[in-house]
């Protein structure tokens, strides 16, 4: 099969978005059917919640295989095979008899999701380096924003047609459509001398190496607290929102669409701001607000101030994740462009661990009480800022700027402009858009 042509960085934004928001739209796009899903189980919100929690661990276990897989066997076809795996999953789910065979299920799920989650990352980092990284993380937080926008809607028009297992079949179908993409457009980003050996050793070299590096874990943890946060939100809201505040699902669905509609516009304002401010700066803002946001969940809980309190600080809490994200993400891929899959599989792995953790803990109290996901959002958020705080991590090295070239962007990656793709993310016309890489060479981080 020939190579598929170097893509426009509007396609490549499109199917990178797409591939790493199969996390996201897994999740969300069943929560409206979290209380149908467990009365027609017969079983309670724990078991149900359970479903999310084994997602997230596949979702992360899967990580660790992925990730260096692609840094020895290249990008594409690992993610084509989880892409497989994925569809025949997803259609697995929906036909789950009871709820135990679908916590297992969703498992699998996760682990096929997480090549798409974990590849994306590390094909990012393959073509871009410094604020160009965080800028381009940024536009992909717009296709990202549109899962957790669409999906709980989608979900729920679904539910007014079918049962919950007809969102499986939903998923499956977008999975088979975001295979049919990679196939058709997405080039191999990792080019053949560029890769590492397959080696067990050599793995545990590099996870040792990347976990080593405090800058890395600081970045990684902070964000992973207030994205684990987020997932607390998740989990919970769909009960404390429909059960103990009475909206529908539809209600809900547009609650929801609104949360991701600030992620969106905060990693839109975060791609502007950094054209002023270093990611490190608003990184560090992100997680402050992101602290108070999360401190006033819980002030709105403890003291009843109502529905319209409590939605606004779930909005400040959650939307500044449009600004955490991206930058965490460039700053702890930043030196480790030789290993970008093993890397990125450890930020899966650190964040998701964490949200799987955090996500079961919400429906401590039952679905009588909004108290227990109040507390996890509150301890996680002021976690993220404090963890930041108390490790203190210095601010990579970025390549410098130019101006002259490529749009103005430092564009770089780690492996040669624009690997892969013949050269044509190096600063010449790619598609309809110019500079994807920046004309600058690479470097070789140790």
């Amino acid at each position: 099969m020939s190579a598929p042509p170097a893509p426009s960085r509007v396609r490549l934004a499109l199917i990178l978005g797409g591939l790493s928001t199969f996390g996201p739209l897994s999740i969300d796009m069943y929560l409206p059917a979290f209380p149908e899903l467990a009365a027609s189980l017969g079983t309670g919100p724990a078991p149900v919640q359970l479903t999310l929690t084994t997602f997230m661990i596949g979702l992360a276990v899967g990580q660790v295989v992925a990730g260096p897989w692609s840094d020895s066997r290249g990008r594409r076809w690992p993610l084509l095979m989880g892409l497989g795996l994925y569809v025949v999953s997803s259609l697995a789910c929906a036909l789950a008899p009871s709820v135990y065979p679908l916590v297992v299920l969703r498992f699998a799920q996760g682990v096929a999701a997480s090549a798409g989650v974990v590849i994306a990352r590390a094909a990012v980092r393959d073509l871009f380096s410094g604020a160009a990284m965080a800028r381009f993380f940024s536009a992909l937080m717009l296709v990202n924003g549109l899962g957790p926008m669409l999906a709980p809607i989608i979900g729920g028009q679904v539910l007014r047609w079918t049962s919950w297992s007809g969102i499986f079949v939903v998923l499956a179908v977008l999975g088979a459509l975001l295979m049919v993409a990679t196939l058709l457009w997405l080039p191999e980003t990792l080019p053949r001398q560029y890769r590492g050996k397959a080696d067990l050793r050599r793995t545990l070299r590099a996870y040792a190496r990347i976990g080593s590096d405090r800058g890395f874990v600081a970045y990684a943890v902070s964000a992973g607290c207030v994205l684990a946060s987020m997932f607390a939100y998740i989990s919970g809201s769909s009960f404390v929102l429909q059960d103990i505040h009475g909206l529908s699902p539809q209600q809900y669905s547009l609650v929801f669409g609104a949360n991701a509609l600030g992620i969106v516009l905060v990693a839109q304002l975060n791609s502007l701001l950094l054209r002023w401010f270093a990611p490190r700066a608003l990184l560090v803002a992100g997680l402050v607000v992101a602290a108070v946001g999360g401190l006033g969940v819980l002030a709105a809980v403890v003291w009843g101030l109502g529905l319209w309190w409590l939605l606004v600080a779930l909005f400040v809490s959650v939307a500044c994740v449009g600004m955490i994200s991206p930058n965490s993400t460039a700053l702890a891929l930043a030196d480790h462009g030789r290993d970008a899959g093993a890397a990125s599989a450890l930020i899966g792995v650190l964040q998701f661990v964490i949200g799987g953790i955090a996500s079961p803990l919400v429906g401590l109290g039952g679905g009588s009480t909004a108290l227990p996901m109040a507390v996890v959002i509150a301890v996680l958020s002021v976690g993220g800022i404090a963890t930041f705080a108390l490790m203190r991590p210095s601010a990579p090295q970025p390549a410098p700027e130019r101006a002259d070239e490529g749009g103005g962007e430092d564009g770089q990656g780690a492996l040669g402009a624009g690997p892969g793709l013949g050269g044509g993310l190096a600063g010449e016309p790619v598609g309809e858009v110019e500079d994807l890489a920046g004309q600058a060479g690479r470097e070789h981080p140790q």
